[in-house]
């Protein structure tokens, strides 16, 4: 019998396994050790993204304590790698007797710890709850329905979500609106965050080429959509480099999307002293460049947020967005990946025709706070009555 059906309190078990989810983690693994009396926790990082050198300095970025457990899933099809995480997961469930699993965004291994946690009878947190883009092509998107299906408690970023999870069935009383736990991190870490000039002098790149009064702008890539067809990703880099001759651009390389280059023989369109390439960075060299950017073009979810909240413009190469907000309150524009849209849209906000947005409702620093405030509350009774 767990310690849950037992009605004690055990560790409330914080699972990550990807890049966006250590941002998330970390304001409330703070918030968790803060408060008094504290409640047990215990970091199980799945090892769904799996650099070692990236895992060790986005933990030292963020201040986050190393992982208790470590399941070094590693990398595999999105069946592969949900079952290898179920399967490494269900023994620190036996073993450590969760009072609850909290899960943040929508990776897979969000989902296959949930459904680890559910068929144990065990109460599953989601931080994140709610956001929709209704793009079923997305894993993620499959990911975040399944797992707010099941979850006990549902943290939301934005008041939208709850009327997401209302379409779906989900009573109201399982729904608590606390903010953006990115946006804590973002806040928190912004008096840290790694000057331009120095990411790009320690890159080897010229940090001069930012310097100009055009200022420069900033490129993250990675969705399939995006990268994984010839003809798209051939479009997106020829609109780059198009507008490079113009701005400055700085582009943060994804592995996945420098394969797709690699493979499609694409690296001539980036042969511009122009573009500077970047490997992947870590997250206080990624807030520098992100807050100091004329504009950032992004398929990326979390970026769409973090512009938001540092008032910069972001071209999102995408048809649609889970984060609606970002467009609606925000500084974010939905471009796709049509070219000539993306060179429009650039040339806009350098004729300053661009967003000024403003900061949405609890996007304060504070929603880890309030998620850890609820739970403290809430836990013991979900206790008490098992």
């Amino acid at each position: 019998m767990s310690a849950y059906r037992r009605g004690e309190l055990g560790p409330v078990v914080c699972v990550v396994g990807a890049r966006p989810n250590f941002m998330k983690m970390a304001p409330i693994l703070r918030a968790l050790a803060a408060r008094q009396p504290t409640l047990p926790t215990l970091l199980v990082h799945t090892g769904q993204h799996y650099d070692r050198d990236m895992n060790d300095r986005l933990f030292e970025d963020l201040r986050l304590p190393l992982p208790d457990i470590n399941l070094e899933v590693g990398s595999g099809s999105h069946a592969v790698q949900t079952a290898e995480v179920m399967r490494r997961f269900e023994p620190v469930v036996d073993e450590r007797q969760p009072s609850c699993v909290l899960v943040v965004g929508d990776v897979n291994s969000t989902l296959a710890c949930t459904l680890v946690a559910v068929k144990k009878g065990i109460p599953v947190v989601h931080v994140e709850a709610g956001l929709r883009s209704y793009d079923r092509s997305m894993p993620e998107e499959v990911n975040r329905v399944l797992t707010d299906q099941v979850a006990d408690r549902l943290y939301t970023t934005e008041r939208s979500a709850a009327d997401n999870l209302a379409r779906e069935g989900i009573a109201a009383d399982r729904v608590h609106f606390v903010g953006n736990v990115m946006i804590d991190s973002l806040l928190d870490n912004r008096p840290l965050a790694r000057a331009p000039a120095a990411t790009l002098g320690a890159a080897g790149a010229d940090p001069e080429l930012i310097a100009g009064p055009a200022g420069y702008g900033l490129i993250t890539l990675h969705r399939p959509s995006n990268v994984d067809k010839v003809a798209v990703l051939a479009a997106i880099l020829g609109a780059l480099r198009d507008i490079s001759a113009t701005l400055p651009l700085v582009f943060a390389l994804h592995p996945r999307t420098r394969k797709s280059i690699e493979g499609f023989a694409l690296w001539p369109l980036l042969d511009t002293r122009r573009i500077v390439v970047l490997p992947p960075q870590g997250y206080l060299e990624m807030l520098g460049l992100m807050a100091n950017a004329r504009l950032v073009l992004t398929d990326s979810g979390g970026v769409q947020e973090e512009t938001t909240a540092l008032g910069v413009p972001c071209l999102t190469l995408r048809e649609n967005t889970e984060r609606p907000i970002t467009v609606e309150q925000g500084t974010n524009t939905l471009v796709g990946n049509d070219g000539a849209a993306i060179r429009r849209e650039v040339a806009a906000i350098l004729a300053g025709r661009s967003k000024s947005g403003c900061l949405p409702e609890r996007w304060d620093g504070r929603a880890a706070e309030r998620i850890v405030d609820d739970l403290a509350s809430w836990l013991p009774g979900r206790l008490a009555v098992a």
